[in-house]
């Protein structure tokens, strides 16, 4: 797995499954808010848009319509149409396996590079995330069929062990993108004996972005830029970021992509240009 030497990836997860403006203000909902915030992420540097859909309600939607409808505005941005499109498959919030794939369908402008595969289940402070094994397969096996990559999420080491059994069972082919989570309650924390193992548990051709929930974010992005190949970060993770009394306030998507790139100017990282990420991450 080769570390870039001066350039990273930079995957942007604007909202996610379970907050909503109750939590705070800044997370985008409709599609208008959620293709504001990727254009600006597009226009610092993000190479990669992990995108989930909300309903009228605001509440998270698998619905291709709504998914699709983001998807083709993205590619219509400036740099939208070499960015790395990956539409989640969450079951969060309908744990229905044909519902979840339902965006594997997607077709022309409206379907996306990627789609996120969770590989095990667990909890996060919220509830429960169910991923049974035969739906993580059946996940795989259409997202193959339909020419669509995984985005590989992993938040500890059985889930890094779950990567070798796809291997085994040909349902994902090398390069393989993994986000790798830290600082859930119940799975490896932001440190580097944990992300040290994860990593050296993951196969060879592994693409590796590193992501950090809630107040982790900070030191789960430092050890991406370190030892990987980047980070993941938006509110999807995180809604807050320290201030300079010590407190923690509300964020904005802006104000985390910030965050990362005065970590990586430190480090002397750029973000890697669009079309070198694409074949990167999609082979």
């Amino acid at each position: 797995m080769p570390v870039a030497s001066d350039h990273y990836l930079l995957n942007f997860c604007p909202t996610g499954a379970v907050h909503g403006k109750a939590a705070s203000v800044h997370i985008p909902i409709d599609v208008d808010e959620i293709v504001a915030d990727c254009d600006m992420a597009l226009k610092a540097g993000a190479q990669m848009l992990h995108i989930h859909g909300r309903d009228e309600a605001g509440e998270q939607s698998s619905d291709p319509a709504i998914v699709g409808r983001i998807i083709e505005r993205i590619r219509r941005l400036p740099g939208g149409e070499h960015a790395v499109v990956c539409a989640t498959t969450t079951g969060r919030a309908n744990g229905d396996p044909a519902a979840r794939a339902a965006v594997l369908g997607l077709v022309g402008q409206a379907k996306p590079d990627m789609a996120s595969l969770t590989l095990s289940s667990l909890n996060f402070m919220q509830g429960p995330s169910v991923n049974a094994p035969k739906t993580i397969e059946y996940l795989a096996a259409q997202m193959k069929e339909a020419g669509i990559r995984p985005e590989l999420e992993v938040f500890d080491l059985g889930m890094a062990n779950m990567v070798h059994v796809l291997i085994k069972k040909g349902l994902i082919e090398p390069p393989y993108y993994i986000n790798v989570l830290l600082g859930n309650i119940a799975t490896a924390q932001a440190h580097v004996h944990h992300f040290s193992a994860l990593l050296a548990s993951l196969p060879d051709d592994s693409v590796v972005c590193v992501g950090g929930l809630g107040r982790f974010q900070g030191n789960a992005h430092r050890l991406g830029l370190m030892f990987a190949h980047g980070v993941r970060v938006g509110l999807e993770d995180s809604l807050r970021l320290p201030a300079d009394d010590g407190e923690w306030v509300l964020a904005t998507n802006q104000q985390l992509i910030a965050a990362v790139a005065a970590q990586a100017q430190l480090m002397g990282l750029r973000p890697m240009d669009r079309v070198s990420a694409r074949q990167c991450v999609l082979g």
